[in-house]
């Protein structure tokens, strides 16, 4: 039989992973995904995920794709996505699992990338590693004028951490603005069809340096135009941000 490209949907919580992506000397996500799939299929399995998510960074979706020859996948997947659960750890969820065409790639096809970073302000120790604590409240509506520099296609090399492997620093963003949410959490949204390295934490930090610190909404587009990463704000801690959606065209999410 030859061999069929899945396609698996995924959810984790990030607190104990370093990232997505297999790491030489950490736990990653990507290799206890590896590890149950082997187990499973008896044969090692190379997974290709949608994008890499840094350390401690939570994702509600994400896409991954690999190749197998074994027909129960297809003819029993409910049982195999059990079975797949079972083997991972309590903190990573297999959502689903499903063919695709043998040319699908998980990261190259994916057309849009959705993010959420979560801030709350009552000191609470039972949300710390899912929510980023301030104990100030920011200048909203002043952040929301800031983040509107960031709409359409622009080089971001200053969200950008440096020395990246990327052939370009453009993205194309249609969406970014924060929205006060449930129990007085402030939630920031963006998408775009890419993002760079470390970039969502450091669009956040240049924000809160408008919203809290002072800085003029002038001072968004003057550090989109400087493409100096030293330009913009400090990274903003990784347990408040989550991939929430990687939309395909031929996915219907």
């Amino acid at each position: 039989m030859e061999k069929i490209r899945f396609f698996i949907e995924i959810a984790y919580f990030g607190k104990n992973y370093h990232g997505w992506q297999i790491q030489n000397n950490a736990v990653s996500v990507q290799e206890k995904l590896n590890q149950a799939l082997e187990i499973l299929l008896r044969v090692p399995i190379e997974t290709i995920g949608a994008g890499r998510t840094d350390a401690g960074v939570h994702a509600k979706q994400l896409f991954v794709h690999f190749d197998s020859d074994f027909s129960g996948i297809l003819e029993k997947p409910d049982r195999f996505l059990h079975a797949l659960n079972g083997l991972l750890p309590h903190d990573i969820a297999v959502k689903s699992i499903f063919p695709v065409h043998a040319d699908a790639h998980a990261r190259f096809d994916a057309v849009r990338r959705s993010y959420e970073y979560h801030l709350h302000f009552e000191k609470d120790p039972f949300i710390y590693a899912y929510s980023s604590y301030l104990r100030d409240i920011p200048d909203v509506e002043k952040m929301n004028k800031a983040a509107e520099f960031l709409l359409g296609k622009q080089d971001f090399s200053c969200f950008s951490k440096s020395n990246t492997q990327v052939f370009t620093n453009i993205c194309t963003i249609t969406r970014a603005e924060w929205v006060w949410e449930e129990k007085g959490k402030l939630v920031f949204h963006i998408t775009a069809d890419r993002f760079l390295r470390n970039m969502v934490r450091a669009v956040v930090g240049t924000l809160l340096e408008i919203g809290i610190k002072g800085k003029p909404i002038s001072f968004m587009e003057e550090v989109i135009a400087s493409q100096n990463r030293s330009m913009a704000g400090t990274s903003v801690p990784a347990q408040g941000l989550y991939l929430t959606e990687v939309a395909y065209p031929y996915l219907v999410n």
